[in-house]
């Protein structure tokens, strides 16, 4: 797998699937347009296909306004981001001074709330905001706080995603408004990749989780909305499977680490006008090759 872009650590980040999304964007004639995550997240594959000039221009949008603030920190002042993430403190007292930072935003500026989201992604369990700090507050486990703060390579990241700033757009919207809004000015040379958060266990992992009316009205949003190519990416609850029975869809087995061990299956949900790579080129999404016909159900 190739080192990640992006900056942010994030539950199920989906840089792994960049080479997915890069086949679709070959069969769809897609190469060198627009590209747009309106659940932005750590936009792993946004920068991945960004970085590697499969498209132009990425469009960043999460509803978080601690994630907003960091995506509008690095990308408006990224020599101060720098300087913060080579000078911070790694100690319990400064991780302390963050979480009241992040518990209390609208007291501070913008770019203390970003800097704050970034300190507690890197040094919390998983990266969950809300989570718990590496190696516990006594600091006694066998790692420790600065165990995915990594100084050098961090400011090689943010001053990577900085020179590309002339191609980044970011927005602080409700997923629905931005759809209906900033998505309609978009060309038709454009992928939207949809990666709501989960059905199940979406509580534990996010800031901004949805109910199960939101996610049927996100639903009909997609479905009757959106005229661009889109794909989207979930847990497999039935529920969400009926949502888009309609739908041409896989299902695909998934590992990830959120504190403990998880796994399960995800589905990719298609619209129906876009054109679908060989079957081989789901290979890219770490599933084994050798269980490729009983893991994957084309609907």
């Amino acid at each position: 797998m190739a080192l990640s872009k992006s900056p942010l650590r994030y539950p199920g980040g989906k840089q792994k699937l960049a080479p997915f999304i890069a086949e679709i964007l070959d069969e769809n004639n897609l190469v060198n347009g627009h590209y747009v995550e309106p659940y932005a997240g750590g936009a792993g594959a946004a920068l991945e296909l960004l970085l590697s000039k499969k498209v132009n221009s990425i469009h960043l949008n999460d509803s978080s306004y601690a994630i907003y603030a960091f995506w509008h920190s690095i990308l408006t002042d990224p020599e101060r981001f720098c300087r913060s993430i080579s000078s911070t403190s790694m100690n319990v007292d400064e991780w302390k001074i963050h979480k009241e930072i992040l518990k209390h935003s609208s007291d501070h500026d913008i770019f203390d709330v970003g800097f704050s989201t970034f300190f507690l992604n890197r040094v919390n369990r998983s990266g969950v905001l809300t989570g718990g700090i590496i190696g516990g507050q006594a600091q006694s486990g066998t790692w420790k706080m600065d165990a995915r703060f990594t100084r050098n390579d961090l400011i090689r990241r943010v001053e990577t995603v900085a020179k590309n700033a002339h191609s980044i757009s970011i927005s602080n919207l409700d997923a629905e408004e931005y759809i209906m809004k900033n998505t309609k000015l978009l060309p038709d040379n454009t992928l939207i990749y949809f990666d709501p958060p989960y059905y199940e266990k979406a509580s534990g992992l996010y800031l901004n989780f949805y109910r199960k009316d939101d996610h049927s009205r996100l639903a009909e949003v997609i479905q009757n909305e959106v005229r661009q190519k889109w794909v989207l990416s979930y847990d497999s609850a039935d529920q969400i499977l009926s949502l888009y029975e309609n739908r041409r869809s896989f299902i695909y087995d998934l590992q990830y680490n959120a504190s403990t061990v998880y796994k399960g299956k995800e589905v990719f949900v298609f619209c129906d006008t876009l054109n679908l790579p060989d079957k081989s080129s789901l290979s890219y999404i770490d599933i084994e090759l050798a269980k490729m016909d009983s893991s994957i159900h084309i609907v």
